[in-house]
């Protein structure tokens, strides 16, 4: 992570993101965000819409099964993530390049719209016990003593 350039995008999605899987069956999620700048022209003392951003996001694993199941096309939010570039060749043997931001995270954009929040439980892996660990049969509450002990005890403390 030395090296690499720490990105936020706030804007809207153009399209519901596209879930796929890849052969190893890891779930991607692509989604391409718009960024639009207002821009305050001197000229006419308005404000007036800029030249907007085109960012095409990956988001993987959980976060990308999450995504496309909450999130659909005019939604937006705010995308946290990291630069990076893909380059691959044409048939026509052309070099060709395009920068993706890999997302660490998203969130929805609270400037116009209103959002509640459903936490989801992280699942609990299944509870092993050896066999031959004394302590996982141990009980939390400790046994009531038999009631003859009980008078035993208190004879030997009348002793003293």
């Amino acid at each position: 992570m030395r090296n690499e350039l720490p990105l936020t995008v706030i804007g809207n999605l153009v399209d519901d993101p596209e879930l796929r899987f890849t052969i190893a069956g890891v779930a991607v999620a692509r989604f391409t965000v718009v960024s639009t700048p207002r821009v305050f022209d001197c000229d006419t003392h308005t404000w007036r819409d800029g030249e907007p951003t085109s960012v095409d996001c990956s988001a993987w694993r959980q976060l990308a099964q999450k995504l496309a199941g909450s999130v659909s096309k005019g939604a937006r939010g705010v995308v946290v993530g990291r630069r990076r570039t893909d380059r691959w060749g044409s048939p026509e043997e052309e070099k060709r390049s395009r920068m993706v931001v890999d997302v660490d995270d998203v969130g929805a954009s609270m400037a116009f719209a209103t959002v509640t929040i459903a936490r989801t439980a992280r699942p609990v892996p299944p509870r092993e016990i050896a066999p031959d660990d004394p302590w996982a049969t141990a009980r939390p509450v400790r046994p009531a003593a038999p009631a003859d002990a009980t008078e035993t005890l208190a004879a030997a403390e009348a002793q003293f």
